[in-house]
């Protein structure tokens, strides 16, 4: 039987739980609602420095958000038109390529016999079993596909609308915020404010460079390892730097079959793997690092885990929006001091001395709150 004194601390972790379970539920179940205006929020940051600075030259706010948004629309709208020129070209040799790929699946197929002693036979037999299983459900997978992409299309197309109401009533957003926030409080919450803007805009900037340096540095990588479509490849698998740490590795996958399969000659996929454990090095180690990870201050650990998180409750628009909105409640937790070890374990500080002392550890936060 559970003492009387237990019961506090057992009825606290329900009610956490049960917080954490409704949280997640209502997360996935209001998906098509909810990230869309995050990312949207998130371009709004994006975009706000331009708009300001056209505020600033005097140009009215109206204005100022119309001509940002545009600008951002023409400059995606040609680098959309731009691989779809690349995907033309590869489509229109899809004739070519299939012969290859008949010619290389063959070849794959005498290696594995030769070096595994798995008969030929055996291995189409495999194939066709997981063919079968592939369309016992793709009558179902299709529908779904098709659907998500018909929403995402209309998502897309209201994201616009939604930059630009984040960005015209920016002012009455934090006056709100003021105005039900208690006023002894109002100073905390102008820094609170400030500092996730500054974050914001550096990490959205910082991973639309990371992604535009990767795709010069992928086109230039796959072409000398000397993979036809280096350019379109190397671009698809840049745009998947969106999402921290696993993005280098999701994108490497496209290169790696194409050498696999549709190549003239497949060992290039050696020459691909090489590439993309280099480029993973410097992207984790040196871009990722300096352009965008000195801004979020998350370390490693957290960020793995709430991408995973991130990608089990929303998929890949999940992977990207986690990362700045939980450096977002790092800074919350910063600013409040009871939630102070909460920000503590987020970020990337006390990894420098692994002796920690009881007077260290009430050096983290501040001292009215080191009572044991």
């Amino acid at each position: 039987m559970i003492s009387s004194k237990k019961e506090p601390l057992v009825q606290h972790l329900v009610y956490y739980l049960l917080f954490f379970i409704l949280l997640v539920y209502s997360l996935v179940e209001t998906r098509n609602f909810v990230y869309p205006i995050l990312l949207a929020l998130l371009f709004a940051y994006l975009l706000y420095p331009l708009a300001s600075y056209l505020e600033k030259s005097g140009v009215p706010r109206i204005l100022a958000n119309l001509i940002s948004i545009i600008l951002a629309g023409m400059i995606l709208g040609l680098s959309i038109y731009f691989l779809l020129q690349q995907l033309e070209v590869f489509v229109d040799d899809f004739p070519i390529l299939k012969v290859q790929a008949l010619e290389n699946v063959d070849e794959i197929e005498e290696t594995i016999e030769r070096n595994f002693g798995i008969s030929t036979s055996e291995q189409r037999n495999w194939v066709k079993d997981r063919i079968g299983e592939l369309f016992a459900f793709g009558s179902a997978f299709f529908q779904d596909a098709f659907t998500a992409t018909t929403g995402t299309i209309a998502k897309i197309g209201l994201l616009p609308v939604y930059v630009f109401f984040l960005l015209y009533y920016r002012n009455k957003f934090k006056n709100f915020l003021m105005m039900v926030i208690p006023s002894n409080k109002h100073e905390k919450t102008v820094n609170i404010l400030n500092q996730v803007s500054h974050v914001t805009e550096r990490y959205m900037g910082g991973v639309v460079l990371v992604v535009l340096i990767l795709s010069v540095l992928n086109s230039i990588g796959l072409a000398i390892v000397g993979l036809n479509y280096a350019i379109m490849l190397g671009i698809i698998s840049a745009l998947f730097n969106f999402i921290p740490y696993f993005g280098t590795l999701i994108g490497g996958i496209f290169p790696l079959l194409y050498a696999l399969l549709l190549s003239s000659n497949p060992q290039m996929a050696v020459g691909v793997i090489i590439y993309f454990i280099i480029i993973q090095f410097v992207e984790n180690n040196i871009l990722t690092p300096n352009i965008t990870g000195g801004n979020v201050q998350l370390n490693p650990f957290i960020t793995i885990l709430s991408i995973i998180i991130g990608g089990m409750v929303w998929g890949l628009p999940g992977m990207f929006l986690i990362v700045p909105f939980m450096a977002i409640l790092k800074i919350v937790f910063e600013h409040v001091d009871k939630l102070h070890p909460y920000a503590y374990l987020m970020g990337i500080s006390g990894t420098e001395d692994h002796s920690l002392t009881w007077d260290k550890v009430k050096k983290l936060w501040p001292a009215k709150n080191n009572k044991i």
